[in-house]
């Protein structure tokens, strides 16, 4: 069996900023639990690098891709809030990120945007904007992101849940109060996996 080639385009949330070690960012724990369900191997190429916005990732991540993968994830867009990137910027850039993956004909269910996650109410946001600005600045991104993956057939996934709702709970955020811990990217391992299991081997027994 060829191994899988696992995608994962992003910035310090998809590099795994905050966790114990690479391996225990949210893509690689994706790619286990790939690799236990397929019982075959899965290769991750992950060109994330923490800081990044939409622009960096089309100008220094996308001619990384040489090769067609088999799953893409995309995860982009909290560097340009914080850098007063405007949501029609933000949308343009974000389209050609999609338009590029797209031109890469992944079959159906095996390219998913994830939403940019609600880091309104951590304690390192303060210098961004207050919670209520940016959780609808957040929102507003996060609505053009999803309609950007609309308009191609990609599956969107929404973390927005699953990152607000626990700001304050011990051990959920890194130690620089901004990033998720590695409990926290576990979490998002978590929640994605069994959106992404019925497409690779078919749906769970009910």
């Amino acid at each position: 069996m060829a191994p899988v080639r696992y995608l994962a385009l992003g910035d310090s949330y998809t590099i795994g900023t905050g966790a114990s070690s690479e391996s225990a960012n949210f893509p690689s724990r994706l790619a286990r639990r790939l690799e236990a369900a397929l019982g075959g191997r899965v290769e991750v190429q992950n060109p994330a690098v923490n800081g990044y916005t939409t622009r960096d990732l089309i100008e220094r991540e996308l001619p990384q891709v040489q090769i067609a993968p088999d799953l893409c994830t995309i995860l982009i867009g909290a560097n340009d809030i914080v850098q007063g990137v405007s949501r029609e910027a933000y949308q343009r850039n974000l389209g050609a990120i999609y338009d590029f993956v797209w031109q890469l004909r992944l079959e159906p269910g095996k390219v998913v945007g994830l939403s940019i996650p609600d880091f309104s109410a951590v304690p390192a946001a303060t210098p961004f904007g207050t919670p209520d600005a940016l959780r609808q600045r957040i929102g507003a991104f996060n609505a053009a992101a999803r309609a950007e993956a609309g308009r191609r057939g990609f599956a969107f996934v929404d973390l927005t849940e699953i990152t607000s709702a626990r700001p304050e709970r011990p051990g959920w955020l890194a130690d620089d109060g901004l990033h998720p811990s590695h409990a926290q990217y576990a979490a998002w391992a978590d929640f994605l996996w069994p959106r992404l299991e019925p497409v690779w081997v078919g749906a769970p027994p009910s």
